[in-house]
């Protein structure tokens, strides 16, 4: 079984994805993270900067050999590139801008969904990212679109990274931009996903609510 939980940052889905994945006993996947591999690879391979040849961070992406941290019960691993462990560098803000422009790359969305498929073939999981019930695992036996309001969501964001909730905003913002509006695997709730607005609710009122439905996916 795959549960697929997409939506835009600050929504929520990793620690949903996370808490869920306990729940049920299922293995985690956060798609998220196999972006910003990619982002901290071609960083590196640039000197700070992307590559600007085209095709060359899509070259990349089909080489690299990345491991997401995929636990069981949800509870996540050290994410490995190539065999270093990355958990922390893919994390700083620049590889996190990096990876929203990558992921606008078909060559580099093209590389990551093969091996997330992959991964999805066997076992139970809860995937979380940005397009897993629209084009990762569209046949997912539940699909969730998790959001929340603007200020909320930002909020969040700010207290997660310390940072400044004004600049987060403006930041999100951008991004939400590019993610809804790109031409390949745009961020939008997939046919069949049940929308959930997750403003003022706590983690373990969202993970009951998905888990009721994993349970009778008609209410």
């Amino acid at each position: 079984m795959v549960i697929a939980i997409d939506g835009p940052a600050g929504a929520g889905k990793s620690t949903v994805a996370r808490a869920l994945a306990r729940e049920l006993s299922f293995a985690y996947l956060d798609s998220g993270a196999m972006y910003r591999c990619v982002a901290l690879a071609a960083l590196e391979r640039g000197g700070g900067s992307l590559p600007q040849r085209p095709g060359s961070v899509g070259e990349l992406a089909r080489a690299l050999t990345i491991d997401p941290g995929n636990g069981s019960d949800g509870a996540p691993g050290p994410v490995l590139l190539d065999g270093r462990e990355v958990t922390d560098a893919i994390r700083a803000p620049e590889v996190s801008e990096a990876a929203s422009l990558v992921a606008r790359d078909p060559a580099v969305r093209q590389a990551l969904v093969a091996k997330q498929r992959e991964l999805l073939s066997r076992g139970d999981w809860v995937a979380e990212g940005r397009d897993i019930g629209t084009v990762v695992a569209p046949e997912a036996t539940l699909k969730i679109f998790l959001t929340a309001d603007q200020r909320e969501r930002a909020r969040r964001r700010a207290t997660e990274l310390g940072a400044d909730v004004q600049l987060v905003l403006a930041e999100q913002a951008m991004r939400d931009e590019r993610d809804s509006t790109r031409e390949h695997s745009p961020l939008v709730p997939a046919p069949g996903s049940v929308t959930l607005d997750t403003s003022g609710l706590d983690v373990g009122e969202v993970v009951r609510r998905i888990a009721e439905l994993v349970d009778n996916p008609q209410r």
